[in-house]
């Protein structure tokens, strides 16, 4: 018999000894810990009413235990006639049925439940939950003789089998579940075989009230799995023989507190002989287990695999004989999976350090084990006891963790020698695992290294001996348990000699290491093809070829219509002066002009492109209408078709012309409607350049077009505001609030005009409004209690501000709380009145232009953005946008009504909001206050206000690409163009976007244009055209290629050409922006008379008088040319 054959009886023939004397103090046993266990219930109860609870400390969560029904009780004993189930966990029993009868057919119903607190200060932590499973021990109750129920003595017990049930679901989102588990039977003397199949089930539940994990916690925690499954090639020295040996290993996982250990002891033992089968299950780290069958984990196998497809070491080709044949060697058995939750920071850390250091340390040793004997111990053995051999080191790469997708490491680890200065350069770990606990723990019976579940029923000792055989109970006790000593101290820093024997056997560990969740996510095929579309534009379906004689026809009489077009166009040109008033004319001259034609269509090859044209049309008439595909066998047969089909064909043309010749002539296209988007980014343009007679009227074109809709009456008042005309505003204000009377910001500007005019009583009436109608608003709390502020109401202020507190409190809870899966799309925060300063970020700079910027730096995070408060409660916590330079969400609630009133050009409750917002700073103003505050002095003209706060900005701040474009904005207003061009290139050579980069854009191109840069000038404005297109961009397109056509030399004829059409084509497209621009139309003049158009030269330079060209220099130009070509002025 081999080792763990002769410790298996040894252990069973104490078992034996101790059997009856367990029966009969089992019952004594559990009623007493139901004693202490009510004791202290009621000792915890009134600990509590002494001592309120903590609201901010979590509460534990109940779970709890339902038993319903046990199956097949008469498999594991055929006498069996009462039994009872006790439930276990982490030690503890919580509780035993009543005494329930079995059926014939082997069933009984327990319908028992109990439950235990999970809470995370413990006892029962989610760490205890994951890897400590429930302990259900069916007993069966022996029928008492006639004597001992006159003696009223305890009922005794035998038990009859063992489940567990694992509670991992819990933590995996569900808060009920129900299983059938297993029920294995209790060997009760060494003569039985082992039979590890079920022979039962027991059907149980576990439920409680609400998940153990919320929402953010299930998506951002992870489950780390680890098996040690064996160690192969151990050195000769492990031999059966002598004194009982403990084989343990150990991983410490890094954690966010303190590293977690993971400690697998209890390793068997076997001598060469045939391989571990496969699959083979994972078991339990449990002690207390009676059931040789209840070790094993519900569905979790080894299954093994290839060498070639593992990680780790020896994995190569050349390895596996190797391999093979270790396997078959003396090694030592675990089989055993130990689990750690990691919460959201361990998991972040644990990432970490696997970033930092792709190796984790794997401690093995042996430890010696006190012999179970009622002599006392010598000091001698005592002192082998306490030594730690072998101590060896695997290498544990978790690299591959890291990969996108992975969750899944198994493989062989060599072993090697501990030595402390070789693991702190290759894991960083500065100490050895069983040293440190050995200082942080006491290591008693109870304590780590039991690691598993102990009970009364697996800890009871015969009661008769109880204080005879103490303190030999007591050293046997001990086996189950390790020691460490002070002794392994003297060892650090240097190798041990017996763990040198690790290398010169070439023992290596087989583990694997699994994650709930891949650490790196990988992406899904939905994502990757969305950015293949991208760089790879669909394109769409090729037409269905549609075929028939019908068709054909059609097509013929499409072709001549076009030919016809072509034709006449070719005549006008030619004859159309001749013909002023379109009079009759002669035949003779009509003869003339057709032969004329005929010669210029004939020299300039559009005759042969026509016939060209109409051959396509025809063949495919002979092949669909006269399906002739194949060659004529005559002559005759040819010409008798050719007459044939040239009737046919002169029969359609002249069906086709007279319908083309007796069609009305089409009424003149009425001019393209813009949209209501269009129509207020062009005023707030307007607005920014100061033309408020422009911005004016596209406001009164958006009024015209709808009158119902009260954003347009809205943006119209923010806009009278902007020119202090205040009753104005209010007018339209009420307007839209009586359109919609639940439009928020209406509502608020209604507050905010009111106190300008100190209309006090309606302003309050308006405020307290709007926090009734949207009680999730932080700008309408916000505004509320700044008004109660200035009416000296200071509780209503206080209570105000209080409420918006806690809404933008819930506000950035509620967005940590937000999975990461949903977190990749944020919204803008907000942009005033429903509308965004910017309609959209370049995404690429000029060509010119990144040879001569900055040095691209990163934006910073700042707490700015502009706020919509749209009317769904949901709006008011939108996100900045990734495109506003903004990527950290608003600091403070005054912080974010402020954005809200920049936009709506409110400025005194601005200064007030920025008040309160400079007391509440803990570290001086930020970047976002004085940016803020310059806004503010920049609507009221104050310039050197303005540019003493962007100074304040920049020197808090000087990577935020918003102030760079402030400042820009505010050399450009003082006519400092050199220093705003500066700031500009700077803004746009961030990686990041200011809000208003569309205005950043057109500014900066017309500085271009100033200064004679043109062709940066084109790209500039090409840049605000591809997002953001207006009349002002497109002139400056048009205006930049003009300039680089005429003041250019080198430039070749088609170059030249080239840009005359694009100027051209520019221009038309600012031009049906806004038929208005009067710079437009003289652009539009020169084009023309450039291309020697007289008659469309004339109409452009009418246009251009009649919209009142105030650009002097133009003016001029337009003359000079006129005088230099003759023509293009019909004064002249």
């Amino acid at each position: 018999m081999d080792v763990p054959g002769r410790l298996s009886a040894r252990r069973d023939s104490s078992a034996r000894k101790d059997s009856s004397a367990r029966k009969d103090s089992s019952a004594r046993k559990i009623s007493s810990d139901r004693r202490d266990s009510s004791d202290r219930r009621d000792s915890s109860t009134r600990k509590d009413s002494a001592f309120p609870a903590d609201d901010s400390q979590p509460q534990p969560t109940p779970v709890e235990i339902t038993v319903l029904t046990a199956q097949d009780l008469k498999s594991l004993k055929t006498d069996v006639l009462v039994t009872v189930v006790h439930v276990e966990y982490n030690g503890v029993i919580l509780g035993a049925s009543s005494n329930t009868a079995v059926l014939p057919n082997g069933t009984t119903s327990y319908n028992f439940t109990t439950s235990f607190e999970c809470s995370p200060e413990g006892p029962n932590s989610l760490h205890d939950i994951v890897q400590k499973p429930v302990l259900l021990t069916v007993l069966e109750v022996l029928q008492k003789e006639k004597k001992q129920k006159e003696k009223k003595e305890m009922e005794k017990t035998v038990p009859l089998g063992q489940a567990v049930v694992d509670l991992l679901p819990l933590l995996q989102g569900q808060c009920s579940f129900k299983v059938s588990a297993p029920l294995y039977a209790v060997l009760t003397s060494p003569s039985e075989s082992l039979h590890p199949e079920a022979k039962g089930c027991l059907e149980v539940t576990v439920c409680t009230r609400e998940p153990l994990l919320s929402a953010v916690q299930l998506s951002e925690s992870n489950l780390l799995s680890v098996t040690l499954e064996a160690a192969y090639c151990v050195p000769e020295a492990f031999a059966p023989a002598g004194s009982l040996q403990n084989y343990m290993a150990c991983l410490q996982v890094p954690a966010a507190e303190e590293e977690f250990p993971l400690l697998f002891k209890d390793g068997i033992l076997k001598l060469a002989g045939e391989k571990e089968p496969l699959p083979r299950p994972k078991k339990w780290s449990l002690d207390n287990v009676m059931a040789p069958g209840a070790q094993s984990i519900p569905s979790s196998f080894i299954v093994g695999g290839p060498y070639e497809d593992e990680d780790g070491e020896l994995n190569k080709r050349e390895d596996r004989e190797f391999r093979m044949q270790a396997e078959s060697t003396k090694r030592i058995v675990w089989d055993t999976e130990r689990r750690c939750y990691l919460d959201p920071p361990a998991a972040v850390i644990l990432q970490k350090r696997i970033g930092e250091c792709q190796y984790l340390p794997m401690e093995v040793c042996r430890m010696s084990l006190p012999l179970p004997s009622k002599g006392k111990t010598s000091k001698a053995d005592k002192g082998d006891e306490d030594k730690i051999s072998f101590h060896g080191v695997a290498y544990v790469n978790m690299g591959p963790l890291l990969c996108p997708g992975v969750k899944q490491i198994r493989g062989a680890f060599r072993v090697f020698a501990y030595q402390d200065s070789e693991v702190l350069k290759k894991s960083k770990s500065q100490h050895s695992v069983f040293q440190d606990l050995q200082k942080k723990f006491s290591l008693t019976k109870e304590g780590l290294w039991s690691s598993g579940i102990s009970t009364p029923l697996s800890k009871a000792v015969p009661s008769k001996k109880e204080d005879k055989e103490k303190d030999s109970n007591k050293m046997t006790s001990n086996s189950s348990h390790v020691h460490l000593s002070d002794a392994t101290g003297e060892a650090e820093n240097t190798t041990s000699l017996d763990g040198q024997q690790y290398a010169e056997a070439g023992t290596f560990l087989v583990m694997e290491i699994k994650l709930d969740k891949a650490l790196v996510p990988k992406r899904s095929r939905e994502e990757l093809s969305s950015r293949i579309k991208e760089m790879i534009p669909s394109r769409p379906p090729l037409p269905p070829l549609t075929t028939g004689a019908k068709k054909a026809v059609e097509d013929y009489h499409n072709c001549v219509t076009k030919l016809a077009v072509a034709i006449l166009g070719e005549y006008r040109e030619l004859f159309g002066k001749q013909l002023p008033d379109w009079g009759a004319i002669d035949p003779q001259t009509l003869e003339e002009q057709k032969h004329q034609l005929n010669c210029q269509l004939t020299i300039s090859g559009k005759k042969f492109a026509f016939k060209e044209q109409l051959q396509y049309a025809v063949v495919k008439i002979v092949r669909e209408k006269y399906l002739k595909t194949t060659a004529f066998k005559t002559q005759e047969q040819l010409q008798e078709f050719l007459s044939e089909l040239y009737v046919y064909l002169v029969q359609q043309m002249h069906i086709e012309l007279n319908q083309l010749l007796s069609k009305e002539a089409p009424f003149p296209s009425p001019p393209t409607r813009l949209t209501e988007e269009q129509l207020w980014f062009f005023a707030r343009e307007a607005e920014v350049n100061k033309d408020y007679k422009l911005a004016a009227f596209y406001h009164h074109q958006r009024l015209a077009q709808d009158q119902h809709n009260p954003q347009s009456w809205l943006d119209y008042g923010v806009f009278c505001l902007l020119l202090e005309e205040t009753t104005k505003a209010q007018e339209c204000f009420r307007q839209a609030l009586s359109l919609d009377p639940d439009h928020i910001q209406s509502l608020l500007l209604c507050g905010i005009v009111a106190v300008m005019l100190q209309h006090y009583e309606e302003a309050e009436i308006f405020f307290e409004d709007s926090c009734c109608l949207e009680p999730s608003s932080i700008p309408a709390w916000t505004l509320s209690g700044l008004f109660y502020e200035l009416q000296d109401n200071n509780i209503q202020a206080e209570m105000a501000f209080r409420e918006a507190k806690k809404l933008l409190q819930a506000q950035l809870t509620k967005k940590r709380s937000i999975p990461e899966a949903e977190e990749g799309e944020e919204k803008d925060i907000s942009d005033g009145c429903g509308r965004s300063s910017s309609l959209g970020p370049a995404e690429s700079l000029p060509g010119g232009l990144a040879d001569e910027l900055p040095e691209v730096v990163d934006p910073a995070l700042t707490c700015m953005g502009l706020e919509k408060e749209a009317a769904a409660p949901e709006a008011a916590s939108r996100a900045p946008s990734p495109g506003s330079g903004l990527s950290q969400p608003l600091c403070s609630i005054f912080m974010k009504t402020v954005e809200f009133l920049v936009e709506v050009n409110a400025v005194q409750f601005i200064h007030q909001a920025l008040a309160h917002e400079l007391l509440n700073l803990e570290e001086g103003p930020s970047c976002a206050y004085y940016l803020a505050l310059a806004k503010a002095a920049l609507l009221k003209e104050d310039f050197s206000k303005c540019e003493e706060c962007l100074c304040e900005a920049i020197r808090t701040d000087c990577r935020n690409p918003n102030v760079w474009a402030q400042k820009g904005h505010l050399c450009y207003l003082k006519k400092d163009f050199g220093e705003a061009k500066k700031c500009y290139e700077r803004t746009i050579s961030f990686l990041e976007d200011a809000v208003d980069m569309h205005f950043v854009f057109l500014r900066l191109g017309s500085i271009y244009l100033e200064e004679k840069e043109h062709g940066q000038a084109k790209q500039t404005y090409l840049l605000a055209c591809k997002d953001s297109p207006s009349c002002l961009t497109w002139l400056g397109v048009g205006i930049a290629c003009y300039r680089m056509l005429w003041l250019s030399q080198f430039l070749w004829l088609l170059e030249q050409m080239e840009e005359m059409v694009e100027a051209e084509d520019a221009l038309t497209e600012a031009n049906a922006l806004n038929n208005t621009n009067a710079e437009v139309w003289g652009y539009l003049t020169l084009i023309c008379l450039q291309g020697g158009r007289e008659r469309e030269a004339e109409q452009c330079y009418k246009h251009t008088l009649k919209l009142g060209l105030r650009n002097e220099a133009l003016l001029r130009e337009i003359q000079d040319a006129q005088h230099r070509l003759g023509f293009g002025n019909p004064a002249l």
